[in-house]
């Protein structure tokens, strides 16, 4: 069993866990939870966090949404769902999709189209359109955006 810290040690440790980056209150309220604080002292820490500024969904939604657009090149649509599984708004969902712009979006399903079907080996076109296709479907990008970039395309 862990040792469970006083409401002192756990809010600099939240204090610093916040700092280090952008945090969804579900992850900072379940840090606090293995801190082994009571509901109370939880709800507490948080409406201070929040009014101090150290948390801010809206902005962890931006964040979240760019990093893992530009960094992991997800699409919207497993975007918006691991943002809906960490338990945000969906204002703030909508307000963390305005970080992609529909240019550098359609640039990125391109780009990610182009590797994959050189990567893949099949000489048949049609099974290779298909290989190319579930791949970015599974990292989240709109299957019907994703056929029609696939038909508008000559080397996919």
């Amino acid at each position: 069993m862990k040792k469970r810290l006083t409401v002192s040690e756990s809010r600099q440790k939240i204090y610093r866990f916040c700092a280090y980056q952008e945090r969804s209150h579900s992850e900072v309220r379940d840090k606090l939870y293995e801190y082994g604080l009571y509901r109370d002292e939880v709800d507490e820490i948080l409406s201070h966090l929040i009014t101090e500024g150290f948390l801010n969904e809206e902005r962890f939604a931006k964040a979240f949404a760019g990093g893992k657009f530009r960094l992991m090149k997800w699409g919207r649509i497993k975007i918006v769902h691991a943002l809906e599984a960490r338990g945000l708004t969906p204002n703030c969902i909508k307000s963390g999709m305005k970080e992609i712009e529909d240019d550098a979006y359609l640039q990125t399903l391109t780009e990610i189209l182009q590797k994959k079907s050189q990567q893949t080996g099949d000489k048949d076109p049609f099974v290779r359109r298909d290989k190319v296709a579930r791949f970015a479907i599974q990292k989240g990008f709109e299957p019907d955006l994703v056929w029609r970039v696939i038909k508008s395309s000559n080397n996919i």
